[in-house]
């Protein structure tokens, strides 16, 4: 019996009677039983496996928990077994490609390696070196430039569809995958309709493997089922994020990713900024807090520029609120006050005393307050600096007639533009008020 070729996958194995099970277990030597634990082929489900044929992109599109990083993981490892090198390895941020795809996580590179083909990783180096002398190196979303001009023959790309700057990062990815006589890529992803995903989607050398949730449902935590699941399915964005659905945009929002993507820019293509505010929204509850960072620029136009969003106590928003301020040298931050009264002021001041904060009240519903900044948008003049996922999924699916929840995310956004549609006056006169100047 070839272990690599095994009998038995893992799943007509657990279908034998014991007997049979126990049989074929015994059968192994031990050093089968090592390589048994570490062959995907025998743990894999078929739509965890590469498919075949002449594709040049594989992209699984799969709900939260199905095992797309195990299996991009172990592609990657099996491609590098192969000689296929050097490999890009592009995750959302450096953190996530460093903690999911490479180290931390249990279905990272390091955690599926096994002894006997284990790469050496040098975090300050962003490289990972395998016993035969391939490598591969860490890039991420929010920076396209650090993939112009390296070359590869392999590329695993996880999360493209929340990449700050998707469309660039991927056009500098491609035109590097030119090694080999077989450069191929794959994209592990939970679906979201975005420019890059619908074109990876519509490309006749891309091959999509859909998969939902459900389909790893037994590798699945109790608490992940009671919570996650109880909590999205039958929900629209449960269809996206457990069934893997490639959605289109709610037809009651009042955006749509289409309208963000036409209008998105780079950090280098916004010009200076005559005045930035921080936008607070309070959670109601459990809920995140809103945390929108956003600015008006020399040309007229507004520019959202960071989302710093969390969930966590007053100490912890208050505290991400100042760091946002001070990141963006903001001139004021503008926080609703409808939940706790003054509570929110009080945090805020508590972290830093001299903060300038302006307090709003929420005098209309959402909807209404949302339509002027919506018709911004419409006009071309609200430009997003790279994208914010969750953000923009929260504008492009809360719907005013059907949504029972609060997002606080877009509402941050809209008290941002908000204020920021308004010039305000010194005391006595004079320009607007911000460190600026102006």
């Amino acid at each position: 019996m070839s272990i690599s070729e095994p009998t038995y996958s893992a799943s007509s194995l657990a279908s034998l009677p014991p007997t049979e099970q126990a049989a074929f277990l015994e059968s192994l030597s031990d050093e089968e039983i090592v390589a048994l634990q570490h062959d995907w082929h025998f743990w894999a489900r078929a739509n965890q496996r590469a498919p075949e044929g002449d594709w040049f992109v594989w992209l699984i599109l799969a709900g939260r928990g199905f095992g797309k990083t195990r299996a991009g993981a172990e592609w990657v490892i099996e491609r590098a077994r192969a000689g296929l090198g050097p490999i890009a390895l592009i995750g959302e941020t450096a953190a996530d490609v460093r903690d999911v795809m490479v180290e931390i996580g249990d279905s990272s590179i390091l955690k599926c390696s096994p002894p006997d083909f284990m790469p050496t990783y040098e975090p300050s180096k962003r490289r990972l070196t395998w016993p035969n002398g391939v490598t591969a190196t860490t890039f991420s979303g929010d920076k396209p430039d650090q993939l112009r001009g390296p070359q590869h023959a392999t590329v695993w790309a996880d999360e493209p569809a929340k990449w700050r700057y998707a469309v660039d990062a991927w056009d500098n990815m491609e035109m590097g995958l030119r090694l080999s006589d077989d450069p191929r890529c794959c994209a592990t992803t939970t679906p979201r309709p975005t420019r890059l995903i619908k074109s990876l989607v519509d490309d006749d050398d891309c091959v999509t493997t859909s998969g939902s949730t459900y389909d790893n449902a037994a590798n699945l935590s109790d608490r992940f089922r009671e919570r996650v699941i109880a909590k999205y399915e039958g929900t629209r964005l449960g269809r996206q994020e457990l069934h893997a659905e490639l959605l289109t945009d709610n037809p009651g929002a009042l955006w749509t990713h289409d309208l963000i993507d036409e209008h998105r820019c780079r950090v280098g293509d916004a010009p200076a900024l005559r005045r930035v505010v921080v936008a607070v929204d309070p959670s109601g509850g459990d809920d995140e807090v809103g945390i929108v960072v956003a600015g008006v620029g020399t040309d007229g136009h507004y520019y959202v520029t960071a989302d710093r969003s969390l969930s966590g106590s007053p100490s912890a928003w208050g505290k991400a609120a100042v760091s946002a301020y001070d990141r963006a040298e903001a001139d004021r931050v503008v926080a609703e006050r409808n939940f706790g009264g003054d509570m929110v002021k009080h945090t805020l001041h508590t972290v830093r005393a001299s903060l300038p904060v302006r307090m709003v009240t929420a005098s209309r519903g959402k909807q209404r307050r949302a339509e002027p900044v919506a018709a911004l948008y419409e006009q071309g003049r609200v430009h997003h600096v790279g994208a914010f996922s969750k953000l923009e999924d929260e504008m492009c699916e809360w719907d005013p007639d059907t949504c029972d929840w609060s997002p606080n995310r877009m509402d941050a956004l809209v008290w941002a533009l908000t204020d920021l549609l308004v010039k305000r006056k010194l005391p006595g006169g004079g320009g607007l008020v911000g460190r600026r100047g102006q």
